[in-house]
This record gives structure tokens, sequence and C-alpha cells, in this order.
């Protein structure tokens, strides 16, 4: 078991509050915890636990739990483990890993936090140069000694494939615009008045797929949208095309996508989001070529960071004080 940051007070028994995945070890380090001297022992745990009952023991003793996103679900079966529990604290305003109708039975306070919404798209960014431009397959070449092995693509001219168009997909759409590229877009309600509003076009989820050179997606997870993609939608796709998911992993089936790639059904992809977080050490998805992977890096930024945890500090004030703040399940 790894813990980092435990802050022991002294006096009477304090109340246990526990930081989950905490990958990088850097909670404590984005916020002044300080306010909670006293009242609140804090221990961050920078590992990752997949077995449920193995985290039931862990957090057995804790009533509070602060949630770095979605890491670690929270359905009704481990709810029902926890019985010391009484605030979870999550980062945003919305946590699909939690079972909201058993923390309203229980009498589980569910508080959020402010997140900064543009690091997603900047990444977004990052993923489509870096595939366009070879850029980690040219980093290897200078460093073992080889000069300019591949020829890149410009993006003025080609077509940008945006899979919904809310906060996240307009930013991605409009540097896509200031880049010379044809933006056209579709989701379930997309409108061409909505298109307008970032000088895209509204087009069907096949003549988007069939067009693009670059597709992006950009909606969030539920019932509806779970499995978005299949087999049968990647073979649409240009061969030269690329597919970016910074949204999360299940909207694209993983396996079609692992052969769609392996098998040259497209030109490859830019991920930062799987099925399974985080992505196991012998997943095929890791031996794939003309693919860029980063580790759900989305809402990974300093920004992101220094309010989730400001607000997770005040969210555990505020309850202290018996005047909860940014609460999701009144």
């Amino acid at each position: 078991m790894a813990k980092v940051g435990v802050l022991v007070r002294q006096g009477e028994r304090m109340i246990k509050a526990a930081i989950l995945d905490d990958y990088q070890n850097i909670a404590l380090q984005y916020a002044d915890w300080s306010s909670l001297d006293g009242q609140v022992e804090i221990t961050a745990f920078n590992d990752h636990l997949f077995d449920e009952a193995a985290i039931a023991e862990r957090l057995a003793d804790f009533e509070i739990l602060i949630l770095n996103r979605e890491r670690t679900p929270f359905p009704k079966s481990l709810l029902d483990r926890l019985p010391k529990l009484k605030l979870l604290v999550t980062s945003g305003m919305h946590n699909r890993a939690i079972d909201f109708g058993v923390t309203k039975e229980r009498g589980i306070l569910v508080c959020g936090s402010a997140m900064k919404s543009g690091s997603t798209p900047e990444l977004t960014w990052g993923l489509i140069l870096a595939l366009a431009r070879n850029i980690i397959g040219e980093d290897r070449n200078v460093r073992e000694g080889r000069w300019q092995q591949t020829v890149g693509l410009g993006l003025e001219g080609k077509v940008l494939g945006v899979i919904g168009l809310g906060r996240l997909g307009k930013p991605v759409a409009r540097v896509g615009k200031e880049f010379g590229m044809e933006i056209i877009t579709w989701s379930p309600n997309m409108s061409q008045s909505r298109a307008d509003e970032v000088g895209a076009v509204a087009v069907s989820k096949d003549g988007l797929l069939a067009t693009s050179d670059f597709v992006t997606l950009h909606v969030p997870l539920n019932g509806g949208s779970r499995g978005l993609l299949q087999a049968e939608d990647l073979a649409k796709m240009k061969k030269t095309a690329f597919l970016i998911n910074t949204s999360r992993g299940p909207l694209v089936d993983e396996q079609a996508l692992i052969e769609a790639v392996r098998g040259g059904v497209i030109a490859g992809a830019g991920l930062d989001v799987y099925d399974v977080e985080p992505l196991p050490q012998d997943h095929p998805i890791r031996s794939l070529e003309n693919t860029v992977l980063t580790p759900h890096l989305g809402y990974v930024s300093d920004l992101t960071y220094r309010a989730s945890f400001h607000d997770a500090v005040g969210d555990i004030e505020a309850w202290l004080n018996g005047k909860p703040v940014r609460v999701i399940n009144p």
C-alpha cells in the first residue's frame, strides 16, 4: 500500500480523509490544506487499486474521500462497504463513476470543484500535431543520429471532423479553422445553427467519417454514446485518416480500433483514454505502430489541479462548518 503526504495532527481524534489516485504525488502541493489543521488527518494514495475488496479494505476507516475525477468508480457495491463515509469530494461538478442514488440513501454528501476546460482541447491539438508531423518518431530519429526521415502532413485544406460541439469540441474546431482546415461536425443532436458558431458544416455521421482527415471525439460517455464507433464505422474512414480520442475510451470499440490501426484500415490514432485505466502493462494498444499514446492527460494541468484541489479544501472546510458548498447531490 503506497501512502504519501500524511498530515498527522496532535490532540483529539480527527476526521480521516483520503485523496485517491494521486499518481504524481502532487495533491498536497497544489492547494493550501492548512485550514484543516487540527481537524482532518489526510492520507494521499499514489497508486490505483482495481480490486473492489482491496479498495474497501483500504478506505474502511475514512470519513472523507477526495476523488481525482473518475479514476476509481464508486458503485453501490463499494459504497455499501464503507459505513464511515460521510463526504465525497470530486474534481469537477459531475462524476459518472459515483452511484448518486446510493449516496442520497446513505446520506453521503457529494461536493464538486471547479475545472479548467482548456486543457483537454490543448491536448487534442497536441495529439493531432504529433500525428500529422510525426513528432514522436522524428524526435527518436534525431536522438539516434538520423535526420528528416518522414514527410509531415500540412493541415491547411485538410478536413477536421469534430464529433460533439460542446465546451470542448468548440475550441478544437476554432483552432482547426485558424489552421485553414475545413471543419465538419456531427452529433445526434447537431444542427447547422450550432455548427455555424464555429464556422463548421453539420453533416451526417457517415459523411463525417468518410470525408475527414482527422476525426476527434468530444462527447460524454453515457448509455447512448458507449460504442459510438464500431468496426463498421472505422471502415468508413479514409485509409489516410487519423482518429483522436481525448474523451472516454469506451466511446470506441477498443478491439475494433486495435484491428483497424494494425490492419491499415485507418492511418493511426492519438489516444488519451482507454477502456481500462491505468492501461495494463501487457495491453496490445501499447505495441501499436502509428499511434501517439498519453495517460489520460486531458485534464492534468497545473491550472486544473490548482482549481480542483483549492475547491476540495474549501468543500471540506465548508462541510465541517455545517454550510456545504458546490453540492452535487442535494
